[in-house]
């Protein structure tokens, strides 16, 4: 009983699938109460995932750039930064593994243009987030703040660089990427679906991250500037620089979700009207996963899998695909609170201790 309340009383995974239990509680009573048969829609969710191969392959697509940025703000937030950022360095992650995979493409052999084209992603992205890195800790200034304007600076300047420089002509689009991450030795058994070696690269991610910060030095360093800055100062430690390494190593991650996007899926970059939304869903899934690597994969597996199994509801069930929103909503709001899970979970695995009268 006592190793039950010591789960019960620490941050652990039990209270996460409560909290999603909860939330598609919390859904289904939204359904019912709009008229809609939850048992039909949930139903047709998960058909729509697992139902066939080629809709199982693209729920992995999907999963895949939402690993990225929960790594992303993850990584950050256990150093102490709050990364509002990684739908710009997602965008500049694009365009880098654009222009290298385009303009390179006729120089180097593709053994060499897609790691180029990779590491390019990762490290442009890093420097995009460093810049917020260096203001944090030269300047003082929030990063919240200059994180969400570099997102609109990363988009005006990828929409440039692709008008300028990449554009395919009479399109709104950049030409076609001869770099490519696609698992083309999949597409028979997958039918077609996109899969791509970024969910690859995305688990080798989520090992770095769990290596670097809980089994090195720096690791400890950055966690300990998150936890006390000031401490961490006293002990001697360099608070800028965890500062700044934080922030690059959160905007690799983020730039590479973008590398995925571009080299394995639609393998051309648009001009975007709008910000594609992968960093702000990164947020939840960060969230979601208690930013804990395992537990970003895992969140990012059932985000994906809620947000492409969503049209099945539309589709199976005619019910509006916006209610996922509220299950996600939910779901967070539930993990946020955790005294509400530990309450309903009170009646059922602790018993009231009767008062010992001495």
């Amino acid at each position: 009983m006592s190793r039950i309340k010591k789960i019960f009383a620490t941050d652990t995974y039990i209270i996460p699938l409560i909290a999603i239990l909860l939330g598609f509680l919390v859904g289904a009573i939204v359904m019912l109460i709009g008229g809609y048969d939850p048992v039909a829609a949930y139903s047709a969710l998960f058909k729509r995932v697992f139902g066939s191969p080629y809709d199982f392959g693209e729920a992995v697509r999907e999963m895949t750039p939402l690993m990225f940025t929960g790594l992303a703000v993850a990584f950050a937030f256990r150093s102490g930064m709050f990364n509002i950022g990684a739908d710009g360095q997602v965008m500049i992650g694009m365009t880098a593994a654009s222009v290298v995979g385009i303009k390179l493409g006729g120089v180097l052999p593709a053994f060499l243009l897609v790691p180029l084209a990779v590491i390019a992603a990762g490290v442009c992205g890093g420097l995009w987030a460093g810049i917020a890195g260096y203001l944090k800790a030269k300047r003082g200034i929030n990063e919240v703040i200059t994180t969400i304007m570099l997102n609109w600076i990363a988009l005006f300047l990828s929409n440039y660089i692709v008008r300028t420089f990449l554009l395919l002509q009479g399109q709104n689009r950049s030409e076609d990427n001869p770099a490519s991450l696609s698992m083309t030795f999949l597409f028979s058994t997958f039918d077609n679906a996109r899969l791509h070696w970024g969910t690859v690269i995305a688990l080798a991610a989520a090992t770095f991250f769990y290596v670097y910060l809980w089994k090195t030095k720096q690791g400890y360093e950055m966690r300990a500037v998150g936890l006390n800055p000031h401490a961490a100062e006293y002990a001697g430690m360099n608070v800028g620089r965890n500062v700044i390494k934080a922030m690059f190593i959160s905007g690799v991650f983020a730039g590479l979700a973008g590398a995925g996007e571009v080299l394995g899926v639609f393998h051309y970059q648009s001009v975007f009207a709008a910000s594609p939304g992968y960093g702000f869903d990164g947020i939840a899934v960060a969230l979601l996963g208690l930013t804990h690597p395992l537990g970003v994969i895992l969140a990012a597996i059932l985000y994906g899998t809620l947000t492409y199994g969503s049209a099945g509801m539309s589709f199976g069930a005619d019910v509006p695909p916006e209610l996922i929103r509220i299950v996600i909503g939910s779901i967070i709001f539930f993990i946020a609170a955790q005294g509400i899970v530990r309450w309903v979970l009170k009646p059922f695995y602790f018993k009231r201790k009767k008062e010992k009268v001495l």
